[in-house]
């Protein structure tokens, strides 16, 4: 593993430690009453975690990618619904606006942000729109000082609870690309409604809604960047969102590597521990392995993603491999984990099979396992 600086390593063991206070004791509540627990957006916001790739002049800690990925897998540990809702918040909306808005735009909304007195989602995919994110229908039609936006989203993250959200619409329906315009939309907005609250199979407690526009209406000052430049925006985000989202199913695995290595300990069959069984110690190393094998992954991308956003590049293969690898590597982990635990793992109640559940989104949020394939092969081998 990349050694950790001592910032860093304070970092994940403050993250360590709430997560055992605050998050283990619910994170059967939450994924059973399939809650959202908003009391703990202000703590993670007094950690600095709200902000952590933020400036600490509109309120953030300013710690960097790799503290991004490393709180994202501790809190994963404890609760993967946590974790997405935190990296929907703290990256997909927060960052986003750090990165793309104007000064204006950061002093209005990202100390909010960053305290956790406001929650915040990105709203893009629609209906007919996921992996094809230039397919959205919702439009924006510029009247005088605001837009009217009219269209449905789904799946959006956090999109029944959150105060602030990064919009996608298109302001020219023949532009291609060049017609995409992101906003900044309160909830609060004339026309903002939510539609449906999705019933997951996994990731339960982390609210997923689908939101109705109904000539909602958003001022000029929160285009971000400039009407047309959605596209941008969109791109010059994809490599930090997947590196950042790439420490939850670190977080995933290790909490079933846990849960199979103590369950290995105590399980006795025919008079031994099965831990003492070597096909059992044969998963168990396993599991390890891919483990460890994806946390250099994800942990060594996490400084190219944030290196060549430095120099104004993308780096978008290698954060697409990150994110590929660990995914799966995840939900392989998890299934090992409920085949050790074996009856015991299948009931609802136990917390492998809800490692199962949570890790098999992963495969398919911030771009499918496919298109994250055709993402690298396409780089690889170069466009013409």
């Amino acid at each position: 593993m990349i050694e950790l600086d001592e910032a860093q390593r304070l970092l994940q063991q403050t993250v360590r430690q709430f997560v055992r206070d605050e998050i283990d004791p619910i994170a059967d509540d939450i994924d059973r009453d399939d809650t959202f627990p908003r009391h703990l957006w202000p703590m993670l916001g007094e950690l600095g975690l709200l902000g952590v790739t933020i400036d600490e002049q509109y309120g953030g800690s300013n710690a960097g990618l790799l503290c991004g990925v490393i709180a994202t897998e501790e809190i994963a540990r404890g609760s993967a619904s946590v974790a997405l809702s935190y990296g929907a918040h703290a990256n997909l909306c927060a960052n986003n606006i750090a990165a793309n808005g104007s000064d204006a735009q950061r002093e209005q909304y990202l100390p909010g942000l960053c305290d956790g007195s406001e929650i915040g989602a990105l709203a893009l995919t629609e209906p007919e729109a996921g992996s094809d994110a230039m397919g959205i229908r919702t439009t924006a039609v510029r009247d005088g000082d605001v837009y009217r936006l009219n269209g449905t989203k789904m799946f959006i993250t956090n999109g029944s609870v959150a105060d602030t959200l990064v919009l996608y619409a298109k302001t020219d329906e023949d532009a291609g690309s060049r017609g995409v315009t992101a906003f900044i939309v309160e909830s609060s907005f004339e026309g903002f409604g939510v539609g449906q609250v999705l019933d997951k199979v996994g990731h339960r407690g982390s609210p997923t809604a689908e939101l109705i526009l109904d000539d909602c209406i958003v001022p000029v000052a929160n285009v971000l960047r400039a009407e047309g430049a959605g596209a941008g925006v969109m791109m010059q985000g994809l490599a930090v969102e997947r590196a950042f989202l790439a420490g939850e199913p670190l977080g995933i695995a290790q909490a079933a590597l846990d849960e199979a290595v103590e369950y290995a300990r105590n399980r006795r069959q025919f008079g031994e521990r099965i831990g003492d069984f070597q096909l059992i110690q044969a998963m168990l190393a396993d599991m390890y392995t891919e483990l460890e094998a994806a946390r250099w992954l994800v942990y060594r991308t996490a400084h190219v993603v944030e290196a060549a956003a430095r120099r104004g590049e993308r780096s978008n293969k290698e954060a697409a491999a990150a994110i590929l690898y660990a995914a799966e590597m995840s939900s392989r982990v998890a299934d090992k984990a409920v085949q050790i635990h074996g009856g015991y793992g299948y009931m609802s109640e136990s917390r492998v099979a809800r490692y199962v559940r949570d890790a098999k989104l992963l495969e398919i949020g911030a771009g499918t396992s496919e298109i994250r394939r055709m993402l690298i092969g396409r780089e690889l081998v170069g466009g013409e």
